[in-house]
């Protein structure tokens, strides 16, 4: 079966569609970029006037929400409940006081290329918020005052899931939906399944899976999205919720297959966030899951395959 794919870039990240069948990829191509401004204008940290922005919101009055942001808040409360805390929305205020409080490319000291086994110092923070905090009903959304919600952890995987369910849906294609290492897979694939390069950078240990039907894969790493704060600290993009630093780097990228990329979101970020006991929660899932350590040994569990077999 012949496939054909488009490439670009959005919010800093490789974006990519791939059909099973050619003539469908011009509409394709539109329907993920309608869904990915559609979430942008949800709930990006970057835009003023994003619909989580609102002042509204940001006063800690019940407010109205779209059917989107609706979603995405759900995703993320969805999240921290599974993840037992681990994965909460409610760490924006510190990553704004760690420094990311605009896009990564505009930071004036971003960090591009990671040494795994460099250890950033560490200081004093409190996060006290949690998303137990977050009130969802009906069609409204609370957040207390003070409170900023985050759902960057989430959100790209919901985006790659919805794109992919769109695309499939009105196209009839197979296809396969990549943002940023989170992947989202729907209907008819090729022979042989889509082949997925699991790889985060040079140096870095690689691995060739093949998943086939409706499947998510999902990518998390420490070794990406990385600056320097105002003090010259060495930062990266995992909050540990409890901390409200960022998490020890343990495992420095977790890779998760599940039949939705935000579960397996999820799942991997999780694992990077629980530190030493990352591989534990891994297993927990029973998912197939991929961990690398800052010194580069590789964990398989849950039946994660070798580069001849299928995640899923």
């Amino acid at each position: 079966m012949a496939t054909a794919t488009s490439h670009w870039t959005v919010w800093g990240l490789d974006a990519s569609v791939t059909v099973a069948d050619p003539s469908a990829l011009e509409d394709a191509r539109a329907i993920v970029a309608t869904v990915l401004d559609d979430v942008d204008r949800a709930c990006s940290r970057f835009r003023d006037d994003a619909e989580l922005n609102s002042s509204s919101i940001r006063r800690g009055r019940p407010t109205r929400i779209s059917p989107m942001l609706a979603t995405l808040v759900d995703a993320a409360l969805s999240a921290a409940h599974v993840s037992r805390g681990a994965v909460d929305p409610t760490v924006g205020q510190r990553l704004v006081a760690l420094g990311y409080d605009r896009d990564l490319a505009s930071l004036t000291d971003p960090v591009h290329a990671a040494d795994p086994t460099r250890r950033f110092r560490r200081s004093i923070a409190a996060h006290r918020a949690h998303a137990g905090m977050v009130v969802r009903r009906g069609d409204t959304l609370t957040v207390p005052e003070g409170v900023t919600l985050d759902l960057g952890a989430t959100a790209k995987a919901v985006a790659a899931d919805l794109a992919a369910d769109v695309v499939a849906s009105r196209t009839g294609s197979g296809v396969l939906v990549d943002l940023g290492g989170d992947i989202a897979t729907r209907g008819a694939h090729p022979s042989g399944g889509w082949q997925i390069l699991v790889d985060d950078g040079p140096g870095q240990p690689t691995a060739q899976i093949a998943v086939s039907g409706d499947c998510g894969v999902a990518t998390s790493s420490t070794l990406h999205r990385r600056w320097r704060d105002a003090q010259g600290i060495d930062r990266h993009h995992i909050i540990d919720p409890w901390t409200g630093l960022p998490a020890d780097e343990r495992w420095v990228t977790v890779t998760v297959a599940a039949r939705r990329c935000v579960d397996a979101n999820t799942a991997s970020t999780a694992s990077i966030v629980t530190g030493r006991e990352g591989d534990d929660f891994a297993a927990g899932t029973g998912l197939p899951a991929r961990l690398v350590s800052a010194d580069g040994t590789v964990v398989r569990l849950g039946g994660w395959p070798d580069e001849r077999e299928r995640a899923a």
